[in-house]
């Protein structure tokens, strides 16, 4: 219940319609409790005496209450809903503000297809249990209270069936909550496993297609569908065993009321319109039982529901901004003073291991090194997308940890080794680096990026529309495309991770030479070809997480044999092509 309390702090915005809704519930719970009563004269006393007028006047009434209990039911039915999705709507907005808050520390505690599913089916359920457990919430107390107070009145011999059939009640609802609750958490992980194989095999779609591996992901697909189903109809199997057992009491409980009431009325105890109307008090309590248990049932998902939305609410950012923030980067001095980072403390090792590293403003550096020798991870904690586990990164002169997140990744342009473009057109993309930015501007960074050859040549320019993730232009295009995005930030700092693999040679010696032409940016370039970094002021050559060596491409070439390898490798085809170099 304490999840349930958190989340229902998200109700504040939208406390006028529940209150409303609450109050026509309550009001509409009166005027049906009323009906009974005004029966009882008609039975009594209209039929018997054939009076007319009487029997008018009181089923007057009855429709008159009627009537008002229908208007409160609408009214409250459009207040409920207003109150319902607005707190869906507030659910979804903490959420994914919350999300954008995450270091990528935060989201490795959760799957993508989990923090999917907390924000679509997890809301719905609390939202629907908003929309559809109000009206039963408010609605069976009263009728509860109201019922068993009216029975007594009329008769109590008769009322104390009440006190057999609640205990009985409260049994079945208390087992039945036992055994579905945990069954609902079940449930939930099962959509998770659902909504990841959806994302993945979606994404996947090129791949799947040219394997032609179609039958084998329907197959893997029906797995977990599978798994979605068994768990959904083990947790409903129990949970629908709530109404036919409620219907059994109150069935039985009606028998013995028109038993012992039809006694009562031979020994002239009882009127029959006293028994008629003490039924349909029983009808209402046994129904107000009815909704409250339900209203246990739903409790009982939202809770495993709230519980993860409380999850991702409560997640506290791994990153965040100092008390007093620096808001300003002085320039693009880069430093690594006995830096170590590891990515989680379960690690058996760090990725990276006493990195020492002076770069002075406006260099280019190359970065270099084998698959999983940390080279990524080195240039991520420098806009503090991780914090290094021991030592110091420093920017400008000062740590990193002293800026606003904000002011420091403003400073910071990256252009990632994998390309992320989003829906939209050309320009609404650019404009990410700029939001403020005029033609010319977006053209000068897109000539800069040797975009401005592809975009020329298509019809639209740069209203041309990119697609979902950019699947209208070629891997090269959306290289150049994210490059000059990143241009119009006019960062003190630029670094590319193997971002222009997919572009020629020729492409990328006008893009290196562009890039020449910025004097005051800092350039860091990780590279997998060497072409990419003969031509940089110093070149780190990364080995196992550590720095194994730091020159020039002509020192590098002479002494180190690691850079000797890699560069004889890939320019002449091996070591045999130059017998000078041992």
């Amino acid at each position: 219940m304490r999840d349930l309390k958190y989340i229902a702090a998200h109700l504040r915005p939208c406390r006028r319609d529940l209150i409303l809704a609450m109050g026509l519930v309550f009001l509409e719970s009166l005027l049906e409790m009323v009906i009974p009563v005004i029966m009882t004269d008609i039975v009594d006393i209209g039929v018997p005496d054939h009076n007319i007028p009487l029997i008018l006047q009181q089923g007057g009434k009855m429709a008159l209450c009627a009537l008002l209990a229908l208007g409160t039911g609408l009214l409250y039915a459009r207040f409920a809903a207003r109150a319902a999705y607005r707190f869906g709507a507030e659910l979804r907005l903490a959420e994914y503000k919350r999300l954008q808050d995450f270091a990528f520390s935060n989201l490795d505690h959760f799957s993508v297809p989990s923090l999917v599913t907390r924000m679509t089916t997890d809301v719905t359920v609390m939202q629907n249990a908003v929309n559809n457990g109000l009206r039963p919430l408010v609605r069976g107390p009263v009728m509860l209270v109201l019922g068993i107070g009216l029975a007594f009145l009329l008769n109590r011999r008769l009322a104390l069936v009440f006190v057999v059939c609640s205990p009985i009640l409260g049994v079945v609802l208390a087992i039945i909550v036992h055994k579905v609750g945990p069954l609902y958490q079940r449930q939930q992980k099962a959509v998770d496993h659902v909504n990841g194989f959806v994302q993945e095999s979606l994404t996947a779609i090129r791949a799947i297609k040219a394997f032609v591996r179609g039958e084998f992901e329907a197959e893997n697909f029906a797995d977990v569908n599978t798994e979605v189903m068994d768990a959904t109809r083990s947790t409903f199997r129990r949970a629908v065993l709530n109404q036919p057992a409620f219907q059994t009491v109150m069935y039985t409980t009606a028998v013995l009321i028109m038993w012992y009431g039809g006694r009562f009325i031979l020994a002239g105890d009882m009127s029959v319109g006293e028994l008629t109307g003490f039924l349909s008090y029983v009808m209402q309590v046994i129904n107000s039982l009815m909704m409250i248990s339900n209203v246990f049932l739903m409790l009982t998902r939202s809770l495993a529901s709230a519980r993860r939305i409380r999850e991702v609410l409560e997640e506290t950012p791994a990153l965040t901004d100092p008390t007093q923030p620096v808001e300003e980067v002085p320039s693009g001095q880069i430093d690594f003073d006995d830096v170590s980072f590891q990515y989680s403390q379960e690690a058996e090792k760090p990725a990276l291991s006493h990195v020492d590293l002076h770069i002075p403003a406006g260099a280019t550096v190359g970065v270099i090194g084998g698959t999983g020798s940390a080279k990524s991870t080195l240039v991520q904690l420098i806009p503090r997308l991780y914090d290094a586990t021991e030592g110091t990164v420093r920017v400008g002169g000062r740590d990193v940890r002293e800026y606003g997140l904000s002011a420091l990744r403003d400073a910071v342009g990256i252009v990632l080794q994998k390309n992320v473009l989003f829906s939209g057109t050309i320009r609404e993309n650019l404009k990410w680096g700029d939001p403020d930015a005029d033609d010319d501007t977006l053209w000068k960074a897109c000539q800069a990026a040797c975009a401005d050859e592809f975009l020329r040549r298509m019809p639209a320019g740069l209203d041309t529309d990119l697609g979902q993730g950019g699947v209208n232009v070629s891997g090269g295009q959306k290289q150049r495309l994210c490059i000059a995005r990143t241009l119009l930030k006019k960062p003190k700092v630029l670094f590319f991770d193997d971002s222009t693999s997919a572009v020629d040679t020729a492409t990328e010696a006008k893009i290196r030479t562009a890039l020449a032409a910025l004097p005051d940016v800092t350039k860091i370039v990780i590279a997998q070809r060497v072409t990419s970094v003969m031509e940089a002021d110093m070149i780190v050559i990364l080995d196992d997480g550590r720095i194994h060596a730091v020159g020039t491409h002509a020192d590098l070439l002479e002494y180190d044999e690691i850079y000797q390898e890699i560069y004889y490798t890939q320019m002449k085809g091996g070591w045999n092509d130059d017998p000078e170099i041992v």
